[in-house]
């Protein structure tokens, strides 16, 4: 089957910077539902438009077709008692970013240093061009409910149940930023 709107796609994947630096390798395959549902990058979707399964390929994207430029305006640095404690590297929070209307932006906590705490709200890879190294292991046909909901359900997709006591740990921590 040809990959094209409206089929599910499993690819196994390799993530580096355009040097090769390994940033990523996927240890489950990446799967999306492909046409358009934001569900992977659109380099990637268009690479892979109208393949079939045992298809391999290595793309480069470049910042503004990946997670954009870095923002330098997207770094603060708060006072370490406006955030709750215990406070790590690494931590994420919601908050406003100056000069962005109405869309809430993820901050993670970058460096602390005695009393104030420096916060990013770029993406981790803003900035950096991008190497997939994509192998299609499987194609298939969405069912009307991926479509309807415009995501993959079952398998390494979206599941709609309540997540598991066990499972909370593996999602970031966020606060507001007021």
């Amino acid at each position: 089957m040809k990959i094209a709107k409206n089929t599910v796609v499993s690819v196994n994947y390799r993530l580096s910077d355009a040097q090769n630096n390994l940033i990523e390798e996927g240890s489950q395959p990446m799967v999306y539902l492909h046409g358009g549902y934001e569900n992977t990058l659109p380099k990637i979707e268009e690479e892979l438009d109208g393949k079939e399964t045992g298809y391999s390929s290595t793309i480069q994207v470049e910042p503004e077709d990946a997670f954009g430029d870095y923002d330098p305006e997207l770094v603060k640095v708060e006072d370490r008692k406006r955030l709750p404690e215990p406070l790590e590297v690494g931590m994420q929070f919601e908050g406003m970013a100056e000069g962005v209307d109405d869309e809430p932006t993820i901050f993670t906590v970058t460096d602390i240093a005695d009393d104030k705490v420096v916060l990013d709200g770029n993406h981790p890879l803003a900035g950096m061009a991008l190497r997939f190294d994509l192998s299609v292991i499987d194609v298939r046909e969405a069912t009307a409910e991926e479509i309807a909901h415009g995501h993959v359900h079952g398998a390494h997709g979206h599941h709609h149940e309540e997540m598991e006591d066990s499972e909370q740990g593996d999602h970031f921590r966020s606060q507001p930023l007021n």
